[in-house]
């Protein structure tokens, strides 16, 4: 599974205590793949602040994992690839030992052997400084991310309308790569030429009955020019006088003159327009990946630097101080979800009997809790959910 369980529960002098109970039975029964989660020694600072940094901290997880959600998204958007080749963009940057520290790891390598960045979140600073630096971080991450896309996008958005416009039949797609100028006959005060759509069946009657669908068409003047599924594209030359005529007759017969006069300059604007927009795409391509796979990367250590900073807030709230939890990184087996959360209940029930009772029992309500039943367990639990593809 993508998803995992980070939980805490009070420890003793060594902290082994928690982390061997809850390790033996889980995988016994092969319910998880379990490891330690690793927080620094943090500053507590006041209970009230703890309290309302646990409400902010709330709202910035929240919102660093939406982030990290649209950069995977756009990463997808922008490789044009498959889902399995996206996740494999997917890297954290570092955490590692020293000689590791630029190595780029995959998701579930970074959780599991999570280090603090020391360098980038000096512990000794109050915990609301390093929240506020993370939300700063986060914030022009989502910024830059706005703008780069917006640019990107708009040159993706007109380079596929300018394609569109080439894969169209031949009544309705661009012609500027079909027709040349010895097409047409130009710069005749008296003569013009038509470019008529005929469907593929009636070839051999356009040949027969073009000259005569009005007067003054140029005897053997015809000459297909391109050919699809459809139809072909033929030329006609005819007296400028007779045109309405001309296109009148045609389309009683099902033949389809398009509205087409050959002007260069405007045909050699539009190849120039496309050969630029698939310029520039190819340009920005190869800087927005590598944008966007550093800083997936930094928005993903900074989200779960948040996570950290949201267990050890959590754990001196419920567990008090002086601060001595161990937190617990589980990766639930697929199958066996519903019978680990009964048996993470059953080890530590005694950390929170109504809290235990109440998931015995979904209709108990407790008293002076707000959280839903679904989400207070006797223990500090959150959610990471490392799906990040599968997320709209």
């Amino acid at each position: 599974m993508s998803e995992f369980w980070l939980i805490s529960a009070p420890g003793d002098k060594t902290n082994l205590q928690a982390w061997e109970r809850m390790n033996t039975v889980t995988s016994k029964s092969n319910l998880s793949s379990n490891s330690k989660f690793h927080i620094p020694d943090l500053k507590v600072g006041t209970l009230d602040a703890l309290v309302g940094l646990s409400d902010e901290l709330g709202k910035l997880d929240t919102f660093a994992e939406s982030v990290i959600k649209k950069i995977a998204q756009y990463i997808g958007e922008v490789m044009e690839d498959s889902k399995d080749k996206v996740q494999e963009n997917l890297l954290a940057n570092g955490g590692l030992k020293d000689k590791m520290k630029c190595l780029q790891i995959d998701l579930i390598s970074y959780l599991t052997r999570f280090e603090w960045d020391m360098a980038k979140y000096p512990i000794k600073q109050p915990l609301k400084n390093i929240s506020e630096a993370l939300a700063k971080q986060v914030t022009q991450i989502e910024a830059d991310l706005k703008t780069r896309s917006a640019a990107y996008n708009n040159i993706k958005g007109n380079l596929q309308n300018l394609e569109k416009k080439t894969m169209g039949n031949l009544l309705t797609r661009t012609l500027a790569d079909i027709v040349h100028k010895e097409d047409f006959v130009l710069n005749s005060e008296y003569l013009i030429t038509l470019l008529v759509v005929v469907p593929k069946s009636s070839y051999v009657q356009w040949q027969k009955t073009y000259e005569s669908l009005s007067d003054m068409v140029v005897p053997r003047s015809t000459k297909m020019i391109a050919e699809d599924a459809e139809g072909g594209l033929f030329t006609v030359t005819l007296f400028r006088k007779v045109m309405d005529d001309f296109k009148a007759k045609a389309r009683e017969n099902r033949f389809m003159v398009r509205e087409f006069y050959y002007d260069e300059k405007e045909l050699k604007c539009e190849k120039e327009e496309l050969m630029k927009l698939a310029s520039d795409k190819k340009q920005q391509y190869g800087p927005l990946l590598r944008w966007l796979k550093v800083n997936f990367s930094e928005a993903f250590v900074a989200w779960i630097h948040v996570k950290a900073l949201r267990v050890f807030v959590e754990s001196v709230l419920r567990y008090g101080l002086p601060v001595n939890f161990q937190a617990m990184l589980l990766q639930p087996n697929r199958k066996s979800v519903k019978r680990l959360r009964d048996v993470l209940n059953v080890v530590f029930k005694h950390l929170d009997e109504v809290a235990a009772a109440s998931i015995m029992d979904p209709g108990m309500d407790i008293p002076g809790l707000q959280l839903s039943n679904q989400e207070y367990y006797p223990y500090v639990y959150f959610k990471i959910d490392l799906s990040l593809l599968d997320c709209s």
